[in-house]
């Protein structure tokens, strides 16, 4: 009988940083050997550094493959580490500067080490936001090196906070109780949860504003990976960054427990239309202009409540019902929708295509299911149509002026060659109101039979309602306590002056004056969201087998094909006819696959290409919730959609 000799590991020097010890201090060598876990090695680097702390957050990051070793129970063989590695033990949550929506700036710590999706939980999780899947996280710009600024931008400090992976205490206002410690804690917290001072109009004059898609479109480039970290990223201690609502696609919004997210978004919102990162018109800013007046007079006297009951129709006001209502069919809705009613009467068609002048054709239409068609005359709607045109899929925004009596409806219907360009024109208010209505709902798919049609009917004519002045002998406001030049875009600056501004403002001021806090907020985003271009992320794209640049645009339900240098919608493709999309990582190219055989493929100019898939997969994943599962996130099935490199 043979007895083999055992062989011991060979024992070797292990090189390891502390940043506790200081940049300049040199690495500790630990003796090591191959089956020493990952845990043991901290355990021995810790002993050898001598300092009694909670060293529980610390966690070893390997500098040459720029990754984490977050399991401890992994040995150095198989984490493939050998004695050339170059590690550090480093605390996984550090100081960041992060600037939300509203300007302010906060010093918190946030996680370094995970995906930044889940760093976004954490950080939402301390600042009491629901819904963090919204949210990510944006570098800054890159500023062009001038004169140093004398102005250093005031950090409100928040770094005492507790860590966002234990639990934190709540209010019975869903306010997290580290924010009572002192008064400054809870001047931060007012900052977070209530509407910010009208800012000077030289600060607006100042800001940056895009003024084409491809300026917007270098915004987008500048969102960070969801599935990587922030070191992985590049990003350092105290490093800033923007906290912002990146998918439009708002959830479950309710003013009892999201004071501090109704508040951002508001806040998010309104610098949209100030910057004009979003066109509206002018009727639109000096409504824009009179509720933000207003928010910001009620502000300080009221706090955040439940709405009223006439705000809850949040499918017009804030989309949340969208994807509850188009995923859930009963037998009676599938019964309701076969007989569904009808619209009937004479409206005026434009087709800029067909037509070069400008002049409007007076026919009797008809609305059914999801399809206009229209007529010589009421008396031969009975034989076939002069055409018909199905609105899913389409694009449907406003043409209107309350003041001028205007009251167009532009469409653009999907056909096989690109988009067939449509106005209607109205003869009054009640008939925009229910012609929009079901054009709105028939772009979605849906009927007039759909049970959001009167409510969005409703909607449309309040807020026409508030579009239309009512001169009042009795001035409402001086003209010199409104500052007019900061609620509204430097163009309107530029084109009024205040004294011409003011009365204007206060004239829509009085259609708005009688809401609540709430009320206005949500009035607000209801507004914003309205617009055409609400909730579109641009991108520089080259699709396959063209030689020039285009603007794809993503949405919440679908994707939009721009021409660049008119900046006209090409062609729209909707999620729910999608069949599969993949990336090719090598080549950088996006390929989509929808209904029908219709294949589309393009690389990514102004992005990493891993940023549009991530919003494609993004909206994806928006559309999977539901009310019942309000406090259960599926980090899992994001990265699924989102961060994977094979075709989902």
């Amino acid at each position: 009988m043979h007895l083999i000799p055992q062989t011991s590991m060979a024992v070797w020097d292990l090189s390891v940083s502390v940043e506790e010890l200081g940049a300049e201090a040199p690495p500790l060598k630990i003796s090591v050997t191959s089956d020493l876990h990952i845990g043991g090695v901290i355990h021995k680097v810790v002993e050898k550094t001598q300092i009694t702390k909670d060293w529980s957050d610390h966690a070893l990051w390997w500098e040459q493959k720029q990754q984490w070793l977050l399991k401890p129970a992994w040995t150095l063989d198989k984490c493939g580490i050998h004695a050339d590695a170059r590690l550090c033990l480093t605390p996984q949550h550090k100081p960041l500067r992060l600037v939300i929506p509203n300007g302010v700036t906060l010093r918190l710590r946030a996680c370094f080490s995970s995906p930044v999706f889940r760093t976004v939980m954490g950080i939402c999780k301390l600042l009491n936001i629901r819904h963090p899947e919204e949210l990510s996280l944006l570098r800054p710009a890159e500023e062009k090196k001038k004169k140093k600024q004398k102005d250093e931008e005031e950090v409100f400090d928040i770094t005492s906070a507790p860590l966002p992976t234990g639990s934190i205490i709540k209010l019975a206002n869903g306010m997290p109780a580290f924010f009572t410690e002192s008064p400054q804690m809870e001047n931060v917290y007012k900052m977070l949860s209530v509407s910010q001072p009208a800012p000077p109009p030289e600060t607006i004059a100042k800001m940056y504003r895009p003024t084409s898609k491809v300026d917007k479109a270098q915004v987008n480039s500048r969102w960070l990976d969801s599935s990587r970290s922030l070191l992985q990223q590049g990003l350092k201690e105290n490093d800033k960054l923007f906290l912002r609502f990146k998918y439009y696609s708002f959830h479950d919004l309710t003013a009892q427990f999201d004071a501090v997210r109704l508040t951002q978004l508001y806040e998010q919102a309104k610098w949209a239309i100030l910057l004009e990162e979003i066109d509206c018109t002018e009727e639109e800013m000096m409504l824009f202009a009179a509720l933000q007046y207003h928010i910001g007079k009620v502000s300080t006297t009221e706090q955040l409540v439940a709405s009223c009951p006439a705000m809850d129709d949040l499918d017009s006001a804030l989309q949340c019902l969208e994807v509850k209502m188009e995923s859930e069919t009963s037998a009676d809705e599938m019964l309701e929708t076969m007989t569904a009613p009808e619209l009937h009467d004479y409206l005026k068609i434009f087709r800029p295509k067909k037509q070069t002048l400008k002049k409007y054709k007076q026919f009797w239409f008809t609305f059914k299911d999801t399809s206009i068609s229209y007529y010589k005359s009421k008396e031969e709607s009975c034989k076939e149509p002069i055409q018909q045109m199905n609105l899913k899929g389409c694009e449907v925004a406003p043409d209107v002026s309350v003041a001028g009596q205007k009251f167009c409806i532009r469409l653009l219907i999907p056909e096989p060659e690109g988009m067939n360009e449509v106005y209607l024109r109205c003869d009054n208010e009640q008939q925009y109101s229910k012609w929009m209505a079901a054009c709105r709902l028939a772009s979605k798919g849906k009927t007039l039979a759909d049970a959001s049609f009167s409510s969005e009917v409703q909607s449309i004519q309040s807020f026409l309602a508030m579009q239309r002045t009512t001169p009042s002998s009795k001035a409402v406001q001086s003209d010199d306590s409104i500052n007019t030049h900061s609620l509204v875009s430097p163009r309107y600056q530029k084109k009024y002056k205040p004294k011409q501004l003011t009365p204007r403002i206060l004239e829509a001021y009085q259609n708005v004056a009688q809401l609540s806090l709430t009320d206005a907020l949500l009035k607000f985003l209801q507004i914003w969201q309205a617009l055409p271009d609400f909730g579109i992320s641009y991108f520089v794209v080259r699709f396959k087998g063209c030689r020039k640049d285009e603007v794809m645009g993503i949405a919440n339900n679908r994707l939009i094909r721009i021409d660049m240098t008119v900046e006209e919608v090409v062609k729209t493709w909707r999620y729910n006819t999608m069949r599969q999309w993949n990336v090719n990582w090598d080549i950088k190219q996006v390929a989509i696959e929808f209904n029908e055989n219709v294949n589309i493929a393009f690389s990514c100019v102004t992005a990493d290409c891993k940023i549009v898939h991530e919003y494609i997969g993004g909206y994806i994943f928006m559309s999977t919730r539901n009310r019942e599962q309000n406090n259960t996130l599926n980090e899992e099935l994001f990265h699924k959609l989102t961060g994977g490199h094979d075709a989902i």
